[in-house]
């Protein structure tokens, strides 16, 4: 997604975040013994950090002389994937009735992120005092579940002997789908397709979120309502019955279920009036539409890869003015990039070892350049463990290379390529492959970067590249498919966007009056993060539902 300045700093940055809610259960083991005559009585207290300071989000019950409490109480928290959203929970004695928490023993507190517990799903960690010593032999376990209901129903449904409503013709039905509304009304929630000139008609399946059509509850009477279609909207209607999900999944390929079509008016009237037609359950089945999150608790690693441009338009290193020039706050901008996309993606990575490569620069003893280096120079294992370990060999190399040319991205986009394409063996949704790009420029290899990246959009792949100095990047917002589709210099087209291209300078804190100023109302590093990840959530699921892949774990719809 190419990022542009909005207007509104508060507004949506590119896509909708990926926003949805999660329930934290909390447990305690072996919590410290504060009562004299009796247990602890413990309750938890959630916090999360805004601006630097620890805010209080909710508490627990209180749990009566009980050094192991499984708190009936849950946590709600709104989960946001492209932020570092730091949370702790701290344990207490419950000693008076007070709201103020130094009335209460201490038991012990734990800290991490949101993303550490989701990526998890469940963890359990020692309690630790304020001295940063354990709190005896306290743990806490923490699991996260989200909170959606993301089952969704596909119906394929069919008609037979239907009235005729037409004088010079046969009727153009369709059907209405209600489900009781909270004023005891019926609500509209689905219209077929008209079907023209039949008594006899099918209709094309349709699949809609269980919530929309039952509230998710499949043994809820839902309407059905059958009409003969008119041009006016004076639509006849041919007939109606009620029924349920769990009575329309007893419909089996091989035998349909039906369902008699009654008109109360002519029920009425009629002595031998047996029904206004027959509607046909062919077939419904109620399945689970995954969501990131569903991917991620279910087992999901996000397997992340840098890529860092060291030609020689970036300027000698040891020069101020040099786009490597590491400064006296000991940053620049490749360091500001790694770190605002990696300290996310870290959380979703369980070993946390990342590969880390460098491209156009020429290496000691020989000096020949290349396109594909380990950046602490051992090609067999050029992994870094965590961001600090990439930043730490970055640093370590930058004194023994020579920054050189030409500035070629396809070597390290077919490089991570070929290991997301060993991961389309996968049965589940077990990995997928992020590769963020940091360059100073123009490519030098478009056609053979194009032709790289459509291939990559078969892959359980996406590419960040974020764009450093004040160089033009047209070419960068080419690859960029957000408005138009990415082809091959062979002419074929990319399956779906991967790339996300943000220039770094839109979050580069400028000079105003001898004062250093963000950009941006918040820091830029963590709006950096905002802008580059904002698609990825939905790239990770576009490609494991093409690939009709579930996630590693998940429970039956």
């Amino acid at each position: 997604m190419a990022y542009t300045l909005s207007a509104s700093p508060a507004g949506p940055i590119g896509t909708q975040y990926c926003v949805c809610k999660v329930e934290l259960s909390v447990c305690g083991q072996n919590l410290l013994d504060r009562d004299v005559t009796s247990k602890s009585d413990p309750f938890c207290v959630l916090f999360i950090e805004v601006n630097g300071k620890w805010t209080e989000i909710d508490r627990t019950e209180t749990a009566v002389n009980n050094l192991n409490p499984a708190f009936s109480k849950k946590f709600i928290v709104d989960y946001h994937f492209e932020e570092v959203q730091k949370l702790k929970f701290a344990l207490f004695d419950q000693d008076k009735s007070s709201m103020q928490l130094y009335e209460h023993d201490f038991l012990g507190e734990f800290s991490c992120t949101l993303g550490t517990i989701v990526s998890s799903k469940k963890i359990t960690r020692t309690l630790l005092l304020g001295n940063g010593k354990p709190a005896g032999k306290g743990m806490i376990t923490i699991a996260a579940q989200e909170l959606s209901d993301n089952r969704v129903i596909t119906l394929s449904m069919a008609g037979r002997k239907l009235d005729k409503k037409d004088l010079f013709g046969k009727s153009d039905p369709f059907l209405e789908f209600y489900k009781p509304g909270d004023d005891g009304k019926w609500m509209l929630v689905h219209r077929t397709e008209v079907i023209k000139y039949t008594l006899d008609p099918v209709w094309k399946p349709f699949t809609v979120p269980l919530v929309s059509l039952c509230d998710g509850d499949v043994e809820k009477l839902i309407k059905v309502m059958c009409y003969d279609y008119d041009s006016d909207g004076g639509h006849d209607f041919i007939g109606e019955f009620e029924t349920s999900v769990a009575k329309m999944c007893e419909a089996q390929d091989t035998l349909p279920l039906e369902l008699e079509c009654i008109n109360p008016k002519k029920q009425k009237k009629k002595k031998n009036y047996k029904n206004s037609g027959v509607i046909v359950v062919k077939s419904c089945k109620v399945t689970r539409d995954y969501s990131f999150l569903d991917y991620i608790l279910g087992g999901c690693q996000l397997m992340f890869t840098v890529g860092i441009d060291f030609t020689a338009s970036n300027g000698n290193p040891r020069d101020p003015s040099s786009l490597h020039y590491i400064n006296p706050m000991g940053t620049n901008e490749y360091l500001s990039a790694i770190w605002a996309v990696g300290q996310i993606i870290q959380d979703y990575d369980s070993d946390k070892m990342f590969p880390a490569l460098g491209f156009g620069a020429q290496l000691p003893p020989d000096w020949k350049v290349s396109h594909e280096f380990a950046i602490n120079f051992n090609p067999t294992n050029p992994f870094c463990s965590g961001v600090e370990g990439i930043v730490q060999a970055y640093s370590a190399c930058l004194p023994h290379i020579r920054f050189y040319g030409p500035t070629n991205f396809s070597p390290i986009v077919n490089h991570v390529a070929r290991f997301a394409a060993q991961a389309t063996q996968q049965e589940f949704a077990a990995q997928y492959f992020i590769l963020l790009i940091i360059t100073d420029g123009v490519i030098s290899d478009m056609d053979e970067t194009r032709h790289a990246v459509v291939q990559a959009s078969k892959l359980p792949m996406s590419i960040i590249i974020v764009g450093v100095g004040n160089a033009d990047f047209a070419a960068m917002e080419f690859l960029d498919g957000d408005n138009r589709v990415l082809r091959s210099y062979t002419g074929e087209e990319a399956m779906r966007d991967i790339v996300q291209f943000v220039p770094f300078r839109e979050f580069r804190s400028v000079s105003a009056g001898g004062f250093a100023v963000p950009a941006r109302p918040s820091a830029p590093k963590e709006t950096l993060a905002k802008a580059v990840l904002a698609e990825l959530p939905q790239q990770v699921v576009q490609y494991f539902k093409h690939q009709n892949l579930p996630p590693l774990s998940s429970e039956p719809a």
